[in-house]
């Protein structure tokens, strides 16, 4: 039996005279790339909504006025950046928004009861914080329930236990002061301080904002962790085929939001000193509006951390733009809605012609 050996070199004509292409040689549209950034929409709708408010409010620009956007974008920001990570994992988590009070309660009541240095408060609240996020993630992953309903459960047992726990210890629906107790003025200088830049006073929360926007973007795209996120948020099953760690993907995603929720409890905490257990309920669908924003999909799979960024930017632009031009604030919801529809279809749009332009 002999055997045929077909000599043609790589890249000769195939049978027929047909000339085979090789895709390193295929021209690709100068658009491409950057159509097919997540963020582009939210980019887009920040540059017009920054023009929209220098024109319509007097001393929008002014350095006071920046400061107070950075600020009111970073509270958003903080906990934006995680959220999106979990959804483009391809989950979302409801309990985010009362994950923020409880941490900020169980640093300050922890600490109070205790006589402790205020440092010890927040660690404690720090290892609870990132157990009820382990919970979260475990519940999912081996119950196989949807995130919907494993996270509303959190929610719903974190805000009775914010309430009931705050009552039951402190005997009021808020926690006793603790201004005057060891490492106050330290843990307020980490998550509470004020900074001037250029005549700009600077929050603290906006450089933990950068610092998450930036960790967040190298692990996506510089880490295997990164493309562990993708694929989880992709297609889970597939993932799961090549060797992914779903389950360890998620708790740790599940994790992180936990993360940022007890940097945004301490800074709650440390900016007042006392907190209201009541807080917080009705953030977690701000933190996800940010996200979808800022391009991520709630199907998963597609999105960016920088992108949630410039959704918590675009919000605080919206929210304070409003007080600067001297609106009706009963009208910033509607705004947030309307941004919310004009995002997503901009973002399809632009997924549309990035697919387009291959």
């Amino acid at each position: 039996m002999s055997t045929t050996t077909d000599t043609r070199p790589t890249g000769g004509p195939a049978p027929g005279g047909e000339q085979p292409r090789d895709e390193r040689l295929l021209r690709t549209s100068p658009l491409r790339k950057p159509l097919s950034r997540p963020e582009l929409g939210s980019v887009v709708g920040a540059l017009a909504v920054l023009i929209f408010f220098a024109v319509a409010a007097d001393g929008f620009l002014r350095p006071s006025s920046i400061g107070t956007v950075l600020y009111a974008s970073s509270t958003i920001g903080i906990m934006a950046v995680p959220v999106a990570l979990l959804m483009i994992g391809g989950e979302f988590d409801l309990s985010a928004g009362v994950m923020v009070t409880s941490s900020a309660l169980i640093s300050s009541m922890f600490s109070y009861q205790m006589t402790a240095n205020i440092w010890v408060g927040a660690g404690v609240s720090l290892l609870a914080t990132l157990a009820v996020g382990a919970f979260n993630g475990f519940m999912l992953t081996r119950t196989k329930l949807p995130s919907f309903i494993v996270t509303l459960g959190t929610f719903l047992m974190l805000t009775g236990m914010n309430l009931g726990f705050t009552k039951l210890i402190d005997g009021t629906v808020s926690t006793k002061s603790i201004g005057d107790m060891e490492g106050f003025p330290s843990a307020h200088a980490v998550f509470a301080s004020t900074l001037t830049l250029g005549g700009v006073d600077i929050k603290v929360t906006v450089l933990w904002w950068l610092g998450l926007v930036a960790l967040a973007s190298w692990v996506l795209l510089r880490t295997r962790v990164g493309n562990w996120i993708f694929a989880v948020g992709g297609n889970e099953d597939a993932a799961r085929a090549v060797g992914v760690p779903v389950a360890k993907t998620k708790i740790g995603l599940y994790m992180g939001v936990a993360f940022g929720a007890w940097v945004s409890g301490q800074h709650l905490l440390f900016s007042f000193d006392t907190v209201q257990s009541g807080e917080g309920v009705g953030n977690e669908l701000i933190y996800i509006i940010a996200a979808v924003i800022g391009g991520c999909l709630i199907t998963g799979g597609y999105g960016s951390a920088i992108g949630s960024a410039v959704g918590a930017l675009l919000f605080g632009m919206t929210s304070k733009g409003i007080v600067f031009a001297e609106w009706n604030p009963d009208w910033f919801k509607f705004f947030l809605g309307a941004m919310l529809l004009l995002a997503t279809l901009l973002n399809t749009w632009v997924r549309k012609r990035a697919e387009a332009t291959k």
